[in-house]
Formats: C-alpha cells, sequence, structure tokens
C-alpha cells in the first residue's frame, strides 16, 4: 500500500511538469512592414496553419525601425526578427549579437525579374547620366540604409564622392515623390508601393536601379538567436513549415484577389493601391523555399564595409543557418 500511495504521488507530482511541456512556445515575432512581411498576416484562410496553436502561438511586434529590433531582440523582448543585411551586420558588429543566425529568407530586391529599387530623376531634366548628379541634391530615406549604400555605391563606380560631391538629405519614403516633382530635390530612391504612383511616373524617369547598383540585395531575412533555436527547434520548425504553407498560398495567382483584399483590410489602404503588383512578378522577390542567397548577401556585406559602415569585414557563412527551413521544405506536398 505504502509503495502505490508513493508511485501515485510521483505520478501526480510529474503530470503538471507534461501538461507544461505540452503548451504551445510562444513565438514573438517583430515586423516593420506589411506585404513585405507576411508575419502579422500568416494565417488569411482556415487550413494554412498544420501546427499553430499546437506547438507554436504567435505574438506579432510592430517596430518602428530596424534599430528598434535589434534592441528587443538584444534584451530578450523578442524571440524572431526580420533584418536587412544591413541591418543584420550592424546588429552583429554594434550590438555584438554574434549568436543572431539567419533561418529563412523573407524578401531580395532585384531578383528573377521581380522589382529592384528605382533611383528617378526629373523627365527632360538635366540629369542624363550619373556623373550629372554632381553638386545635385540627392535624397535618402537613411543613411546607411540599403536603399544609401546602393546610391553610394553607384555614386563612388562613378567617380563622384557621396561625402563631398553631393548634398545628402534623408526624408521618408512618402514624401520623395512631391520633392522630386516640386524641385526640392534633384533625386530620390523609389520603392513599392511609391514607385506606382501615376504622377511619378508621368513627371520623373529611372536613371539606374538598386540592381545596377550592387546587384540582388537581401531586404529581409528571419533571424533568432542561437540559444533560441537550441531550445526551441521544434516549434520553430514548424512554424517555417506553417509559414511557408502560407506564403504558397499568396504567391498562387488564383489566390490573387483575396491576397488583395487580405493586405488592404490589415493595412486599411484601398485595394486598388495593391491590385497591380501585390505577390506578383512586379513585387519583390520571396524564395518559395525560404532560401537565403548567401553569395549576394556576402557581396551585400562587402560593399556595407567598402562604403566605411561596417568596421571590419563580416562573413556570412557562419551566421547562415537553414538547416531549420530545409526540414520545413521536406515535409511540404
Amino acid at each position: 500500500m505504502r509503495i502505490r500511495t508513493l508511485l501515485l504521488a510521483c505520478i501526480a507530482a510529474l503530470l503538471p511538469l507534461t501538461a507544461q511541456a505540452q503548451e504551445p512556445v510562444k513565438l514573438r515575432i517583430g515586423w516593420l512592414l506589411v506585404p513585405a512581411e507576411i508575419t502579422p498576416i500568416l494565417f488569411p484562410v482556415p487550413g494554412i496553419a498544420k501546427h499553430e496553436g499546437k506547438s507554436y502561438t504567435i505574438e506579432s511586434l510592430r517596430f518602428q525601425g530596424s534599430s528598434l529590433l535589434t534592441n528587443a531582440i538584444a534584451a530578450g523582448q523578442l524571440d524572431i526578427a526580420p533584418f536587412g543585411y544591413s541591418s543584420f551586420a550592424l546588429a552583429v558588429e554594434n550590438a555584438h549579437l554574434t549568436d543572431l543566425r539567419i533561418i529563412a529568407d523573407e524578401d531580395r530586391d532585384g531578383v528573377a525579374g521581380h522589382f529592384t529599387t528605382q533611383f528617378m530623376v526629373k523627365k527632360n531634366g538635366p540629369i542624363k547620366t550619373v556623373e550629372d548628379l554632381k553638386d545635385k541634391r540627392l535624397a535618402t530615406n537613411a543613411i546607411g540604409s540599403i536603399g544609401d549604400m546602393a546610391m553610394r555605391s553607384m555614386l563612388t563606380k562613378h567617380g563622384i564622392d557621396p561625402a563631398r560631391d553631393v548634398s545628402v538629405v534623408e526624408m521618408a519614403l512618402p514624401n520623395m515623390n512631391a520633392a522630386l516633382i516640386e524641385g526640392k530635390v534633384d533625386f530620390i530612391p523609389s520603392v513599392l508601393p511609391f514607385y506606382l504612383d501615376p504622377k511619378l511616373q508621368q513627371n520623373a524617369r529611372t536613371l539606374f536601379t538598386g540592381l545596377d547598383a550592387i546587384g540582388p540585395a537581401e531586404i529581409s531575412m528571419l533571424t533568432a538567436s542561437e540559444g533560441f533555436i537550441t531550445k526551441h527547434r521544434a516549434a520553430i520548425v514548424d512554424f517555417l513549415e506553417d509559414y511557408l504553407r502560407a506564403l504558397r498560398w499568396y504567391n498562387d495567382p488564383k489566390n490573387h484577389d483575396e491576397v488583395v483584399k487580405t493586405v488592404a483590410a490589415f493595412t486599411k489602404i484601398p485595394p486598388e493601391r495593391f491590385s497591380s503588383w501585390v505577390f506578383t512578378q512586379t513585387d519583390y522577390y520571396r524564395d518559395p523555399k525560404g532560401q537565403v542567397d548567401v553569395a549576394a548577401l556576402q557581396k551585400n556585406l562587402d560593399v556595407q564595409h567598402e562604403l566605411g559602415f561596417l568596421k571590419q569585414p563580416l562573413d556570412a557563412k557562419p551566421y547562415v543557418d537553414m538547416s531549420l527551413v530545409d526540414e520545413a521544405v521536406k515535409r511540404l506536398k
């Protein structure tokens, strides 16, 4: 009787631990912009997610900039962060987040005929070549941003010193079209959806592109700390499997009308602003298998170092871990 009582007591003591072990892992995932990122709108219709609510749940957290993402993941307030190549490198070098690992790709600029950043000047204006930008006022969304580095790289290739030969003005992307048309600046970088503004198309032309300047660019990659990956690997693989299922749904042309409605409802922007481009060939490239282009990433990081935004060269390979998304891809049917 005493042995039986002790056995029952041991079982009872283990029950809470078993229940706790079965609790889904909460993944706190940061995001900056929809539809460039789909994590806040990951499951628009039933049946896409196979594991959400079982092995993991998602808490989507909005951030206004990549520096805030860096602070949050460094402080343990965020589990998965989307970084472009430039912000990732700075997180490693400046914030010393050397345990960050890139686990999946989100968006790339200038791939397979998809959208690439357009650097624009006035139609029929005096600027005909890159050399004509000397002594002009150039807009940038942020010093050291991906677009800013593409601009500086192209200027340097054409013998223009970005620090001395031009005037660079930081400006919010939504304000750039009017600034160019009104003559407040002579040159702007243009990204989706602002590039499709009919007034801009009527009054401006492309001088060069991001692809021309630096080649394909890794503009958003999902990252997590090595410690978090080790502790919750199974849940992260389940999440990536569901992420890729959702990406398939978004990329499928037969779902386009529903995709537009989903994006418009979330962003509270009229659907006609998205219908011509979102999740089409006109949009940024999203790899269907979530694969990072490591060679392109390395070239991006090399440019960042050459322009002086990184103190030391950074080797991309030790920071890329495709094993989780590879495992997720194998499950897809």
